[in-house]
């Protein structure tokens, strides 16, 4: 890779990390992700496994290391792990992961580790059944636990759960996802609530900044430490991951609770921005880049497959046109937004911290 193909903003950011959605599909309907259960029969077709390998190998050339794959729910799309395998053996990539509400993990769990894939996201908003089924519109709890023991279970480098905290929905539940860290080797993610999906009221409703978080474990006596530098430009890890880098951590800060087997991260885009410090790019399901994902502006990578040099270009051109930073929930004071966000952005941001 030459510098000049480094995938650099004009902010100076380099981008080794890239997020696909292999489908708009999901088996659920979000109440934040998706409000309006728009239907589905009007999709596009989404990008087939040769043309996503195709483009992962020219992004690998330009300096990529990581994969996620996400949705919809990525685990719609037949045989998955073929599509793992195949990016696996991509020269350069080192991590695959995958973001997934879990109903259809635990019997894929094993075969997609054996594939290739290292970590997986579960999201994960409630532990109780009749809650959680309410928020998803008919999901099934039970199914997601066992997906998350499945996947501790088939070895993966990291399972991540992610639970979007809103006021007066699931904020009681804080404290008992933090003791989910004491006995297992979790990642526990608490993602601030982002304007999407519904009008400025009712977003300002059930928003909660995460700072509380942490007095909230001072309460029930519980003892943390950080676990990674907030600074992303350091890089440094303290305890179990010594190697952990920021491609890894993404936009979480990281703690453990003393003595706890695993850890819990903080996700907050609305009260910190973390813009500055973003390394990743995303492509659509439809195969459209995304420099920022709160953003419509789009690139269709479809007429450059098979023509490396100008599928390059293409990124390149698309990067110079990233902002420094979202607007959100800035953008929110105006009446209307001059660039309204498309379905299948609403649907993504709800896996903003993968």
């Amino acid at each position: 890779m030459s510098d000049a193909q480094a995938l650099a903003d004009s902010f100076g950011r380099i981008h080794n990390y890239v997020r696909i959605s292999v489908t708009d599909r999901c088996n659920l309907s979000c109440e934040y992700c998706r409000p309006d259960q728009a239907g589905a029969a009007s999709l596009p077709e989404p990008l087939t496994y040769d043309e996503i390998a195709s483009v992962v190998a020219v992004l690998a050339d330009m300096g990529v290391t990581k994969v996620r794959l996400t949705g919809g729910e990525p685990l719609l799309r037949p045989r998955l792990e073929e599509l793992v395998a195949r990016l696996h053996a991509v020269s350069g990539i080192e991590r695959i992961g995958l973001t997934t509400n879990g109903m259809l993990l635990a019997s894929k769990a094993r075969v997609l580790h054996d594939a290739g894939l290292t970590d997986v996201n579960i999201s994960l908003d409630s532990l109780q059944p009749e809650r959680f089924a309410k928020i998803t519109r008919g999901g099934d709890v039970g199914r997601v636990l066992h997906a998350i023991g499945s996947s501790l279970n088939a070895g993966f480098e990291r399972v991540k759960v992610n639970m979007v905290v809103m006021k007066g929905v699931n904020d009681d539940e804080i404290e008992s996802f933090l003791q989910l860290t004491l006995k297992y080797p979790l990642d526990i993610r608490f993602i601030e609530y982002m304007p999407i999906g519904r009008g400025t009221e009712g977003w300002q409703a059930g928003y909660m900044p995460l700072g509380g978080i942490l007095e909230r474990c001072s309460k029930a006596g519980w003892a943390y430490e950080p676990v990674c530098s907030d600074d992303p430009g350091h890089g440094a890890a303290l305890g179990r991951d010594v190697t952990m880098d920021t491609t890894d951590s993404g936009p979480a800060r990281y703690y453990r609770i003393k003595g706890a087997a695993g850890q819990f991260g903080l996700i907050d885009p609305v009260s910190k921005h973390f813009c500055m410090t973003c390394n990743r790019l995303r492509i659509t399901a439809s195969g459209h880049i995304k420099p920022c994902l709160y953003w419509n502006d789009e690139w269709n990578v479809r007429p450059y497959i098979g023509k490396a040099e100008l599928l390059k270009q293409l990124f390149l051109r698309s990067l110079e046109h990233k902002p420094g930073r979202h607007e959100m929930p800035d953008g929110l004071k105006e009446s209307g937004s001059s660039r309204p966000l498309q379905e299948n952005t609403v649907r993504q941001m709800s896996q903003i911290g993968g």
